[in-house]
Order: C-alpha cells, then sequence, then structure tokens
C-alpha cells in the first residue's frame, strides 16, 4: 500500500470537507464563527481544484476547505496533496465516492523526478471507512507506471529500454517471457515489425510474455511501442516531434494494465505483445511505395512512412490472433485524427462486438476512465484498396483517418472471439488536479474495471 495512506482512525487527523461551488454557504452557515468569516474574507467560492487553509484557534491549521466546482471531476481531490502541509488528514462531512476521492489524493502525489532528483514528502490520507488502500494504491501505481515510461525522453526510453521495461514488469509477477531482436525478427515472421525499426541504431525487437493458469480465459494485449517517431522518410516537421517520445504510450499503458491485472490476481491466462521499435531516417529506411509482406500474409503497401504504428501493431495483432483468445485489446497513440475528433482527454475506441462495447462504455462511466465509441464503418474499407498489393496501409483522403486506421488492423483479427482497438493520446496537454502535463494513463482502469467483472 502507498505510505501515503493511513488505515486506522486518527484523533489527530486535520479535518478537509469537499465542498461542491453550491455548497459554501450551507458550510458556512453551519460553522458560523471563525472558520466563516475567514472562509468569506478569503473569497473562496468552492470552484474545482481550490483549496482554502482554516487556520485554528491558536494560528495552526485547523483544517482546509476543497472546491469541487460542479462536482463532475471525482478526482479534484489530486489538488490536495501539492499544496498542503505534511501532515495527516481525513475527509470530514460527505464525500460521494470515497474510492475516487482517494485515488485523486494519491494521483496527485505524482512527480517525474528522473532527471532533477528533488523528492519531497507528501501529506497522509486516513483512507475513508469502506475504501481499500491496497486496491487503490495497486490503481495508482499503475497510472504512475504508465506515466513514468511516457515522460522519460527517448534516449532512455529507446527500443531496448522498452523492452527492459517490460520485463522487469514480468518479472515481477513470474511471468514467461522472451524478445525477439533485429534480423531475428525475420527469421521468426515479423517483417513489418523489421521494416519500421531497422533504420535506428537501436534493433526493434518484439516482448512477449504471459502469465496465469494455462486454461484461464485468454486475453492477450497488444501495445504499440514507437519510442520515437521522426515520421520516417515522410519526416515530420520540428514541432510536430516534440511530443514524439510519447509514440510508446500505447506499450506504457498496456504495460500499466498488465501489472494491475497480474498485481490483482485476475484468474485469466494474460499474454502481452510489445512490438518495440523506433522510426528512424537512414539508408536502409523502409519508403512511401514500398510493398510489405506482412506476418499474417498480406502484402501491404506503404502510403506514409508516418503511419508505421499500424505496421507494427498488424504483425503483433497477427500473432495475438493465432491462438484464439477470447479478448484481444491493443491500445497505441496512432492518429491525429482521433485528437481531432474527440481531442485529448477521450480516447475513442473501435469494436465489432456490440456487448463489448456496452460493457466497456459502462466501465469508463462507472471509473471516471472516458472512452467513446467510435464505428468500424465498413464503406470505408475500401478507402485502404492498392492497386498493386492486398492493402495499402492508409486511405489517400483526409477523412475519418482514426476509422480507416482501425479498418485496418482489423484484418490482422479473425480468429479471437472478441476484440477492441484504443487510439488513445497518452497525453495531458493541460494540467488538472491529479494529472500534471505530461504522460498520462488512459483507458486502463476502464479496461480492468471490465476484465474484474468478466473474468476476476
Amino acid at each position: 500500500m502507498l505510505d501515503i495512506f493511513v488505515t486506522k482512525k486518527d484523533a489527530a487527523a486535520i479535518p478537509v470537507w469537499l465542498l461542491r461551488a453550491g455548497d459554501v454557504k450551507s458550510w458556512c452557515a453551519e460553522h458560523a464563527g471563525a472558520g466563516a468569516a475567514w472562509v468569506e474574507t478569503s473569497g473562496f467560492k468552492g470552484d474545482v481544484g481550490k483549496v482554502l487553509m482554516l487556520p485554528d484557534g491558536s494560528g495552526g491549521l485547523g483544517g482546509a476547505l476543497l472546491g469541487l466546482g460542479d462536482g463532475s471531476d471525482p478526482f479534484a481531490t489530486g489538488a490536495l496533496a501539492a499544496v498542503l502541509p505534511v501532515q495527516t488528514y481525513r475527509f470530514a462531512g460527505h464525500v460521494a465516492d470515497g474510492a475516487k476521492a482517494a485515488l485523486g489524493f494519491a494521483l496527485g502525489t505524482y512527480a517525474f523526478t528522473r532527471y532533477t532528483g528533488k523528492i519531497r514528502e507528501w501529506p497522509r490520507l486516513v483512507l475513508p471507512e469502506g475504501v481499500g488502500g491496497e486496491e487503490v494504491s495497486r490503481q495508482a501505481r499503475a497510472v504512475f507506471l504508465a506515466r513514468d515510461l511516457i515522460n522519460t525522453p527517448t534516449n532512455d526510453m529507446g527500443p531496448a529500454d522498452l523492452a527492459d521495461a517490460a520485463l522487469e514488469v514480468a518479472r515481477a509477477a513470474d511471468a514467461k517471457a522472451s524478445v525477439i531482436v533485429g534480423d531475428d525478427l525475420l527469421a521468426r515472421n515479423y517483417p513489418m515489425v523489421h521494416a519500421v525499426g531497422r533504420a535506428s541504431a537501436v534493433a526493434p525487437r518484439l516482448v512477449d510474455f504471459t502469465w496465469g493458469r494455462a486454461d484461464a480465459p485468454r486475453v492477450t494485449l497488444v501495445g504499440k511501442g514507437v519510442c520515437f517517431d521522426s515520421g520516417g522518410l515522410d519526416l515530420k516537421p520540428s514541432s510536430a516531434m516534440l511530443l514524439m517520445k510519447k509514440d510508446m504510450g500505447g506499450a506504457a499503458n498496456v504495460l500499466a494494465l498488465a501489472r494491475l491485472i497480474m498485481e490483482s490476481k485476475l484468474d485469466i491466462r494474460l499474454r502481452v505483445l510489445i512490438p518495440a521499435v523506433e522510426n528512424s531516417v537512414s539508408g536502409n529506411s523502409f519508403r512511401p511505395g514500398d510493398v510489405l509482406k506482412s506476418r499474417k500474409g498480406l502484402s501491404v503497401e506503404i502510403g506514409n512512412t508516418d503511419a508505421e504504428g499500424r505496421l507494427i501493431l498488424a504483425d503483433a495483432l497477427a500473432e495475438a490472433d493465432s491462438e484464439a483468445p477470447d479478448l484481444i485489446i491493443d491500445m497505441a497513440t496512432l492518429t491525429g485524427a482521433a485528437r481531432t475528433a474527440l481531442g485529448p482527454d477521450l480516447p475513442p475506441f473501435y469494436t465489432d462486438d456490440d456487448t463489448l462495447a456496452a460493457e466497456l462504455a459502462e466501465a469508463a462511466a462507472r471509473e471516471a476512465d472516458p472512452l467513446w465509441r467510435l464505428p468500424l464503418w465498413r464503406p470505408y474499407d475500401g478507402w485502404l484498396d492498392s492497386k498493386i498489393a492486398d492493402v495499402n496501409h492508409v486511405s489517400d483522403g483526409p477523412f475519418a483517418g482514426s476509422i480507416t486506421a482501425a479498418l485496418f488492423l482489423r484484418r490482422f483479427v479473425e480468429k479471437s472471439k472478441a476484440w477492441v482497438h484504443l487510439d488513445i493520446y497518452g497525453w495531458c496537454p493541460k494540467a488538472k488536479p491529479g494529472r500534471p502535463v505530461g504522460g498520462e494513463a488512459q483507458g486502463i482502469r476502464a479496461l480492468f474495471d471490465l476484465l474484474r467483472r468478466r473474468y476476476g
């Protein structure tokens, strides 16, 4: 359990009231006296994430108020850890959802300190009654793992480093793991993973690990691990490269989800596939117009080398599908079109399984981990036609880029009982309580809730 949590009641714990904007006046009426006068003097209105310290009669800290605004952000408590003095606190009064309030508080203690070494001490929270500290801690640690991996720049998070990170997750759970590196990818029939990553000074690789009893329901996770995306020969402008260390965000989120699954001991047979590459430029870069053979056997015409993620995913998905698992989940920072459609905070997901879609949408709402279903619109499938190959991996127009990417991936999944693809951003561009600017976990809590309810 995270050391910021206290499981026993503490009479000395300082109270923190969580107030919607419309509840400030009633709180003041109930706490007439110096506290109410201070609230009025300070101009505290209950705006989301705003914290007001309340003095006690001797000049010390008697409590604090946290604004919830309209109450729509269940993780507004993330604002507390950064501003409260290092003491022990408890939530006072009514708390709508104690588990989310505790998780929000925990998420607010995240800091990426790899290069600064500035480690700070955080305030502590007495867990609300009935809230399991171990489960909240597991979720927070999973989020922190995804954030740390994404925030680490490529000079320290290249394909070899990402593979090592995946192996560390696997070893911690006694999972069986293997890595295929460099030209061995060709010998083992992962030609598109090799083609995308061969131009880098660090060889491409595929991480593969399994965990759980062999006869349990089979769930396979596939994560896009493009550790940096220059665009290849279809070179990105410099401004578009600034965040490309995050292009392995799908892999980071898959590893975070995998660790959450394994630490929670869900009764599934888990398999994780991470193709890890850097899309670089050199004399042996793959080119626009090339035709690549895929693991599935389909020939793929390259329409743009800056759409490399779907190529490595396709080979990994073909391998995942070969076992006909009960469910394949892939996660990828795949398209700018998804951001244009839904923005950075609402990742789209795609599946042709209506029951799975409904379950995932319900889990996303329940966990306040937003996801939105977009259609695998079959009439657009023809946009991927090629005159010289089985398929082009991009369409020749500007429309529906996230949908056509999902339709391309769908061609590599046939045997699995169900499949869902998440086109995530993996980044928080604007700070919110408990969610600093930087790498972010998206969809993993919703997916975990779905898996726990299906297979737990």
